[in-house]
């Protein structure tokens, strides 16, 4: 089995690669940075290979998926602006803007570019990381360019999953929780196992949801 993992270079996507490394999936571990892509991966082990890729850049996108020929999971965990110094009524909108680049668009183009690898495959998943912070059920203020993004995030799960059903891909949401890295701050959740929420996603049997939301295998109200 195959794996990409964007933003895999460092906390949550890191980890996540790393577990699906080590489950025995061959992993292409992302990143901004190719230098950054590349310590990941020796850092991960023989099972990752390492990608450059910026999800913002559509040129970067076409180019990857050229290079890939064959995919069985895609896992969209590269993430933006945490904005905590924000309001919704006072937002800078270019932030929130800049943020649905990587948090929403990202994933869109990435996906729209790798349906045909993954509708080739035999066991297709595509994991949207996602944040309980976009659950209508429990939102309050705060973080308007993360929270509106994941919003986003979800509702392209819902469709997809909607549109993809019968070529057997099953998409799927997942919050990972509140997690102690560089975007989450320290007090969080082990990373382990945030990512073990994500990895189960991602290694779903074929019998399994499609277009929920979920943490750590339980659902998490829209």
């Amino acid at each position: 089995m195959i794996a990409l993992v964007t933003g895999g270079n460092r906390g949550i996507g890191r980890e996540v690669a790393r577990q699906l490394a080590t489950a025995g999936h061959t992993v292409l571990v992302t990143a901004r940075s190719g230098e950054a892509a590349a310590e990941a991966a020796r850092a991960i082990g023989p099972n990752a290979r390492p990608l450059r890729l910026d999800v913002t850049s559509a040129a970067g996108i076409a180019e990857v998926a050229g290079r890939i020929d064959a995919l069985d999971v895609l896992v969209n965990n590269a993430a933006i602006t945490y904005d905590t110094w924000q309001r919704a009524a006072t937002a800078d909108l270019d932030v929130v803007r800049e943020a649905a680049e990587t948090n929403l668009y990202g994933p869109w183009r990435l996906t729209q570019a790798l349906l045909p690898r993954l509708r080739a495959s035999a066991h297709p998943r595509i994991v949207n990381v996602s944040s309980e912070a976009a659950s209508f059920a429990s939102m309050g203020g705060g973080t308007p360019a993360y929270t509106a993004s994941k919003v986003a995030l979800n509702a392209l799960t819902r469709m997809l999953a909607a549109e993809l059903r019968g070529d057997g891909i099953l998409v799927n949401a997942v919050c990972p929780g509140w997690v102690a890295t560089d975007m989450g701050g320290p007090g969080g959740r082990p990373v382990t196992e945030g990512a073990a929420s994500v990895v189960w996603a991602a290694t779903l049997p074929d019998d399994g949801p499609t277009g929920g939301f979920f943490r750590d295998g339980r659902p998490v109200p829209w």
